[in-house]
């Protein structure tokens, strides 16, 4: 079997496409599925997929210890923190990430990554208070966010962009596989071992990871040359932690003056960093991207969708464990009804784009879709039967499926190629964005109207200290009333983020709708040629 190529230049990623069966101009692939050529992209592919496995692992795992974590280091008033801190952490990453991968090329910056998210796991799972939980997690956010980033662009590396979205569909199979085993091996984890094997389950599967990484990615040679823009580094994680510290707060009691301080930090320290981007010679984030009409709507659509996806199913495993009664496994079966849809529609998705070249109908749709669910789950009840939130889940999960990939394939589509890892950086930053918002904006109403939800309710129940264990030893009248404080702090959340929904798929209603790999675009590829619209090699 011939070696991965040496370089990601043009012309080895046009031949690496050609081996995968598909021209660098976007035609259909002319190889038969059974061929070497196709087995060598596969065999490439392997390890970012199993690192890929390792992030999407390490968060569904320790969703469902959750509730259990937060009883026994004796944390609910920093329940958010734990999920927060990580995916700060991630968004501050990705741009850090995706341009780090084009100057200096894929390989090592993929490297680092799972190294870094190893290093977040040992320390996760040696954490003896919330506050070390909490700073393992984000020190993991900083890996898992460059590997989430580095995966996609090398997708788009190798793949052209007509065939990239069933090839992203595949890689995405290690995504939902771990989100399928999370919550079910989470459970079976906090029930048997303990919840700290949430973390140590993580250095196996890493540092096969790592090794396989090492192994079989491109010994990719730099693309451009020049320095890292530190100060837009800098300025992008004052802004971005201001803003996040600023929303989690708000119903946490900042004093006015921390409100003032923040508002401040967060609103100069973005002015600060447009500036600085305007001035860089290789910025963190390029403006220009940002003014094409595609990726500016396909982003903040992205993002808004984001909000809806994190902000539910973060909590939805604490929800199910202390509303339904549920054992952690059983949460997390009930949750593989979400993963289904979203695993078959991300699958249906893919091959619609393939054979038809769009990509713009799939996200509105899947818009609608989650809407229609998220309104559907807002009346649900102490009482409402398994079935029926499965259901309610499933169809959120198809909605989320039609949409998520196919915004990726539609962002760096309308990029040029020698910035495909920058944009698909930009990309996954604003979503983080809308991780961050839905993950702190819930997780903080929804603390702050269960601790009031419980002191009406169970005001003899040690809120800090509950446990879905302890719930199902209390007398069944009381478990019942913190049953009901949990429905009644998080039901309201689902109804307050159906427009949130509708507002994205207003946002894509707005995309050009045209066919992928179209040439003639400003500023897109010219993939007929194999090179940049402007006719610049890399």
């Amino acid at each position: 079997m011939p070696p991965p190529p040496d370089d990601a230049s043009p012309s080895a990623v046009a031949a690496t496409a050609a081996a995968a069966g598909a021209d660098p101009a976007g035609a259909e692939p002319t190889g038969a599925g059974s061929s070497p050529s196709r087995r060598r992209l596969l065999l490439v592919l392997s390890a970012p997929a199993s690192a890929l496995l390792l992030g999407e692992l390490n968060q569904s795992v320790l969703a469902t210890a959750l509730p259990t974590v937060v009883g026994e280091l004796e944390g609910l008033d920093r329940l958010l923190w734990v999920n927060t801190g990580y995916v700060l952490a991630g968004t501050v990453a990705m741009p850090v990430a995706g341009r780090l991968g084009d100057l200096l090329g894929r390989r090592p910056v993929f490297l680092v990554s799972v190294a870094v998210l190893l290093l977040g796991s040992v320390l996760g799972g040696l954490a003896p208070t919330m506050e070390w939980l909490i700073a393992a997690r984000a020190v993991q956010g900083v890996g898992g966010g460059g590997l989430l980033v580095l995966v996609q662009a090398l997708v788009a590396d190798l793949v052209p962009v007509r065939r990239r979205a069933p090839v992203m569909s595949g890689v995405g199979a290690a995504f939902a596989l771990g989100a399928l085993l999370g919550p079910l091996l989470g459970g079976w984890l906090t029930e048997t071992v303990g919840w700290r094997w949430a973390f140590w389950m993580n250095v196996p599967v890493g540092l096969f990871a790592l090794v396989g990484s090492a192994l079989l990615l491109p010994r990719g040679r730099p693309r451009r040359h020049g320095p890292l823009d530190v100060t837009g580094v800098v300025t992008l994680s004052l802004a971005t932690t201001a803003a996040v510290l600023l929303v989690s707060g708000g119903t946490g009691g900042w004093a006015p003056g921390v409100v003032g301080l923040l508002l401040v930090a967060a609103v100069g320290g973005t002015v600060a960093f447009v500036l600085v981007e305007r001035r860089a010679t290789e910025p963190l984030i390029p403006l220009h991207l940002l003014t094409d009409r595609t990726v500016a709507l396909a982003v903040a659509a992205g993002a808004l969708v984001a909000v809806a996806m994190f902000g539910t199913i973060s909590y939805l495993p604490t929800y199910l464990q202390m509303v339904g009664g549920l054992s952690p496994v059983r949460a997390g079966l009930v949750m593989l009804a979400l993963v289904t849809g979203l695993g078959l529609a991300t699958v249906v998705a893919a091959q619609v784009v393939a054979r038809t070249g769009r990509a713009r109908g799939l996200p509105v749709l899947g818009a609608l879709l989650c809407a229609t669910a998220l309104a559907l789950m807002a009346g649900l009840t102490p009482g409402s039967s398994l079935v029926l939130t499965g259901g309610y889940l499933f169809l959120l999960g198809v909605g989320i499926g039609c949409s998520w990939d196919v915004l990726v394939v539609l962002v760096q589509d309308a990029a040029p190629d020698r910035e495909v890892g920058t944009v698909t950086a930009v990309n996954g930053f604003f979503r983080e964005v809308g991780v961050l918002a839905g993950t702190a904006v819930v997780g903080s109403v929804f603390t702050a109207r269960l601790q009031g939800q419980l002191a009406q309710r169970a005001p003899d129940v040690g809120a800090a200290r509950l446990t879905p264990e302890q719930v199902a030893g209390l007398p069944p009248e009381v478990a019942g009333q913190v049953a009901a404080a949990y429905a009644g702090a998080f039901t309201p959340v689902f109804a307050g983020l159906v427009p949130v929904v509708l507002l994205g798929g207003v946002l894509l209603l707005m995309v050009r709708s045209g066919r992928l790999g179209a040439t003639g675009r400003t500023g897109a590829p010219d993939r007929a040629a194999g090179r940049p619209a402007d006719g610049s090699t890399r």
